[in-house]
C-alpha cells in the first residue's frame, strides 16, 4: 500500500446525504473528486470501471446507494446491480489500483431479532430485498481481495435530501397530528457526524486502513424508536401530537427489522473514533441550519 501523503479521493453519490458532506469535508484531507449519479450510473459496470481508472485514485469512497426499501421488493436487479455488482466492480478496481475501498453499509442486514446491540459478527438474516443487496455488497467486497473498510450504519439523516428528519418536518407544518411506528428500534445517524468519522479514518493513512482493512460498525450511541426519533425532531411544541402506532398498523411492501441498534467497540478499539449520542448529534445538526 503506497502512503499518499495528499491521497487523491473518489467519492461515488456525491450529491447525496453522506456524499454530499464528504465533497465538502474532504478537500481539508485529499484532492476529491466527486461524481453523482449523472457523471457515474453505478449500474453500468463498464463505467464504473472507466471512472475508477481515469481518475486513479488512492481512495475510493462508495457513498452511493440504491435506498428505496420499499421500491427494491419490485425493483430487485437494480438494487443488486447498484447494491452489490457495483461494490464488487469498485473494490476489483481498487485491488487493481492498489487504493483503499471505504463502503457503507446497513443495519438492514440483520433479522432485528436481537434484544442487545449487534456486533460485526453477529448472523446476518436480512428481511427485505434492500437488506440482502447490502449483504450481498458486503460479501462481494470481502471476497474481491481488496483493501477495503465496510462501515454498517443506520437510519441516515441530513437537512438535504429525502430522509425521516424532512419528512418529519415537513408534516409537522401540516398536520395536528401525526402517527409514527413505535416498535421499530434503532438509532438515528447525521450524515455530517458519518462523513467527520470517515474523515478521522482518512486521516489515519492509507496504511494503517489497509492493516486494518475490515468491517466495522458505525453509529451514534443510544437507541430510539421512529416515534422517539420524530419526538425529537417535533421538540416541545404541543402541535403536532406525535401518536405511537405499531408496524401492523402501518403496513408496507418491505419488512423491517425490530431492532438494528449495532455495537461500535471495534470501530473505537481499532482507530479510536466515537461518535456522540443520537440525541447530541440531532441538536448539532439542527443547530447548524442556523449557524452562521
Amino acid at each position: 500500500m503506497r502512503a499518499a501523503t495528499r491521497p487523491r479521493i473518489l467519492v461515488t453519490g456525491a450529491q447525496g446525504q453522506v456524499g454530499g458532506e464528504l465533497v465538502a469535508l474532504l478537500p481539508a484531507l485529499g484532492d476529491v473528486v466527486g461524481v453523482d449519479r449523472a457523471a457515474l450510473d453505478l449500474a453500468d459496470a463498464d463505467a464504473i470501471r472507466r471512472t475508477v481508472r481515469a481518475v486513479a485514485p488512492d481512495v475510493v469512497i462508495n457513498a452511493a446507494a440504491y435506498t428505496a426499501v420499499d421500491r427494491a421488493e419490485t425493483e430487485r436487479d437494480l438494487a443488486f446491480a447498484i447494491n452489490a455488482r457495483a461494490p464488487a466492480i469498485l473494490a476489483e478496481e481498487a485491488r487493481r489500483q492498489d487504493a483503499i475501498l471505504i463502503h457503507y453499509s446497513t443495519d438492514y442486514v440483520f433479522d432485528g431479532r436481537a434484544t442487545t446491540p449487534y456486533t460485526e459478527d453477529a448472523a446476518t438474516g436480512p428481511l427485505n430485498v434492500y437488506g440482502a443487496s447490502k449483504l450481498a455488497g458486503e460479501a462481494a467486497i470481502a471476497a474481491s481481495g481488496a483493501h477495503a473498510i465496510v462501515l454498517r450504519t443506520s437510519w441516515v439523516y441530513g437537512l438535504t435530501g429525502q430522509n425521516f428528519l424532512r419528512t418529519i418536518r415537513r408534516l409537522a407544518a401540516l398536520r395536528d397530528e401525526l402517527t409514527i411506528v413505535a416498535d421499530q428500534t434503532g438509532t438515528p445517524n447525521w450524515s455530517r457526524a458519518l462523513a467527520q468519522a470517515t474523515g478521522e479514518l482518512v486521516g489515519c493513512g492509507l496504511p494503517a486502513l489497509a492493516e486494518r482493512a475490515g468491517l466495522y460498525h458505525l453509529s451514534a450511541t443510544g437507541a430510539t424508536t421512529w416515534h422517539g426519533f420524530a419526538k425529537a425532531i417535533v421538540g416541545a411544541r404541543e402541535r403536532p401530537r406525535v401518536v405511537p402506532i405499531t408496524t401492523a398498523s402501518y403496513p408496507t411492501p418491505a419488512r423491517r427489522p425490530a431492532y438494528g441498534v449495532l455495537a461500535t467497540e471495534r470501530l473505537r478499539a481499532t482507530f479510536g473514533i466515537t461518535l456522540a449520542s443520537w440525541e447530541a448529534t440531532l441538536a448539532t445538526c439542527l443547530a447548524s441550519e442556523h449557524a452562521a
